[in-house]
């Protein structure tokens, strides 16, 4: 069986900065970016590209997320 494997999307500039998305992800991808400020002016939830490869389309951060910014799709 193939591991499954999946893409995170944010709504960077919803985002509030509350770190809640990566308390839950199981395979610890998703980071602040302190690098960035958003629309609202809080540093945003990301994935770098070089770990957008180990999410496993849990979608556990998109259900957690209490502003609804992340969409979790699964890649083939």
């Amino acid at each position: 069986m193939a591991k499954v494997q999946g893409r995170v999307i944010f709504d960077e500039n919803r985002c509030k900065g509350c770190t809640l998305c990566t308390t839950v992800c199981p395979v610890k991808i998703i980071e602040m970016d302190k690098t960035r400020i958003n629309a609202k002016g809080y540093n945003p939830a990301t994935v770098t590209k070089e770990n957008m490869e180990k999410c496993i389309a849990c979608a556990s951060c998109a259900t957690i997320c209490p502003d609804v910014v992340i969409t979790v799709e699964k890649v083939d």
